[in-house]
């Protein structure tokens, strides 16, 4: 499967937000948000800083023993696990929820960047070694979200049998209907597919929760990178932040930290992406989780009947710590204390709200990692580079909106010129004489002429409209290949990485497509990637 890998400035594919743009840029008004600046000089300086932070490596790899002990081992997840005992172990963390069949494409494009720059680092720092981890949001309650995946445009989705609270919990029984239907379609046929059929029958008929099945799924397709996969849903996780749980059930420190920062980066012409609660913790008990609120002197588990007072509140937080589920102005400190991490790698939106939480990682004396956005990419298949070089488009040009492609297009192939620019420049010299002569006659007659002038002016446009389409009707068939072209690279009009799922590209390429698009991340993401297959 040879392949190009051409690479552009991401603002030339004008689908990223000015935050994002800016803090890639290392603009100089973001740099008050971050720690360690997302390059070779930032990440070295993260490394010689994470030793002052400890790690409870002990629980860490007792907990990543007993959670792979049902898979079957892969030596260098094995060798990895290992390697957590060492204090001169790094991790490389991406995190996300368990999506089913993993969601979307930037699922797969987190993993691999985390992958990439842990092999980077370890070429670029032989005395220490760094681990690629992908920690699962098992937590999420999202369903309505983490239950959806696409194939070839088709929308599946599960809506649990009516399961409730952590996604990550649900069991898998009610799923073959679903992975029925999807079977029917998925192809084309090959070993490749009947292997993909075979991953997804052991994931979501064989594993007993959601989590366990993004687990198994994970480590079947990644394993032999050395990536291992961590669910944080454990009570020593909990425990082990318990004080800032505390905090935050009593004080509400972050509320105050995060507003302000909210404030302090909005107040520099940025979107905020997250907005603190005076409570940024969930109630996780069974098939509930729900936020917990302070009423009067009382917290109250939203949507139940479940209360504490101050003292029943603080007793379960130290009997059962697994049951506070931390939000995501939280989540990262959770992360951050459970793993030796340096830098965390992430989409834009997790760019935005982790620029948002330096100082509660300051207030709370816990390590504030680099934070790198994650590769974007687009896959270009064999049928749509052949239409992009009948259509004589550069990889460039196929960021242009769809409107704008069709008015080169009519440009480089009609003999008439269908544009009216120079015509009504002349027709509005022509229209103002005689608006100058009305007036002259009568200064009354000025509203009516300029009426007039709007009226003709707004007829000339619509003119140039019609030859406009009169002459796209000649290149129907090109313009045709346009929007084709444009949607099968753009499904929804929107990048692929956020519509598309694996199983759109894996019957196809199977372990290649991985590797590929591996090959072709730039660990530290300057650029957008786009991959041709010339197969």
């Amino acid at each position: 499967m040879p392949s190009d890998c051409i690479y552009i400035p991401y603002q030339d594919t004008h689908s990223f937000s000015k935050l994002v743009l800016d803090y890639q840029n290392q603009i100089p008004d973001l740099q008050p948000f971050y720690q360690y600046s997302p390059s070779k000089e930032g990440i070295a300086k993260a490394i010689e800083e994470r030793s002052k932070y400890p790690t409870d490596r002990v629980a860490l790899v007792d907990t990543l023993h007993q959670q792979y002990k049902d898979l079957t081992p892969i030596e260098a997840v094995t060798k990895n696990i290992a390697s957590l005992a060492d204090e001169h172990t790094y991790t490389i963390c991406t995190a996300h929820q368990p999506n089913l069949l993993t969601g979307y494409l930037y699922f797969i494009y987190k993993i691999l960047h985390a992958v990439k720059l842990a092999e980077e680092l370890n070429k670029s720092h032989p005395n220490k070694h760094f681990v690629p981890v992908y920690y699962m949001g098992s937590e999420d309650n999202d369903l309505e979200e983490l239950g959806v995946f696409r194939y070839e445009g088709e929308r599946y989705t599960w809506d649990g049998n009516g399961q409730t609270g952590a996604v990550g919990r649900m069991n898998t029984e009610s799923l073959k209907p679903l992975l029925d239907n999807l079977f029917r379609v998925l192809g084309p046929p090959s070993k490749t597919t009947d292997e993909l059929k075979e991953l997804l029958q052991n994931a979501y008929l064989k594993q007993p929760t959601i989590g366990k099945a993004t687990q198994y799924i994970v480590h079947e397709l990644f394993g032999r990178y050395g990536l291992v996969v961590i669910d944080p849903d454990v009570a020593i996780f909990k425990k082990n932040i318990s004080s800032i749980i505390e905090d935050d059930l009593l004080q509400h420190t972050a509320k105050e930290l995060v507003e302000q920062q909210v404030k302090n980066i909005t107040d520099k012409g940025y979107k905020s992406q997250a907005y603190p609660r005076d409570i940024n913790l969930f109630y996780m008990k069974d098939d509930i989780r729900e936020r917990i609120e302070k009423e009067e002197d009382k917290w109250i588990v939203v949507n139940t009947n479940i209360s504490f007072s101050e003292k029943e509140l603080l007793e379960e937080l130290d009997k059962h710590p697994k049951r506070l589920s931390p939000n995501v102005i939280l989540r990262g400190l959770l992360q951050e204390t459970m793993l030796p991490n340096v830098a965390f790698i992430g989409g834009g939106a997790e760019v935005a709200y982790w620029l948002q939480l330096k100082e509660v990682f300051s207030h709370y004396k816990v390590f504030y990692p680099v934070i790198l956005q994650r590769q974007s990419a687009m896959w270009i298949k064999p049928k749509y580079k052949a239409l992009r070089q009948k259509l004589g488009l550069s990889i460039e040009d196929l960021f242009k909106p769809t409107l704008i492609l069709e008015e080169e297009e009519v440009q480089k192939n009609t003999v008439h010129n269908w544009q009216t620019a120079e015509e009504q420049k002349e027709a509005n010299e022509l229209l103002n004489k005689l608006k100058q002569k009305a007036i002259a006659i009568d200064t009354t007659l000025g509203a009516s002429a300029e009426a007039a002038l709007a009226k003709i002016s707004k007829q000339l446009t619509v003119l140039e409209k019609k030859m406009l389409r009169a002459e796209k009707r000649k290149l129907a068939t090109t313009i045709g290949r346009i929007h084709q072209l444009k949607e099968g690279l753009f499904p929804k009009g929107g990048l692929q990485e956020r519509i598309d799922n694996f199983i759109d590209y894996y019957p196809t390429y199977g372990d290649e497509f991985l590797d590929q698009l591996k090959e072709g991340i730039l660990p530290y993401n300057e650029q957008f990637l786009i991959i041709e297959d010339e197969d």
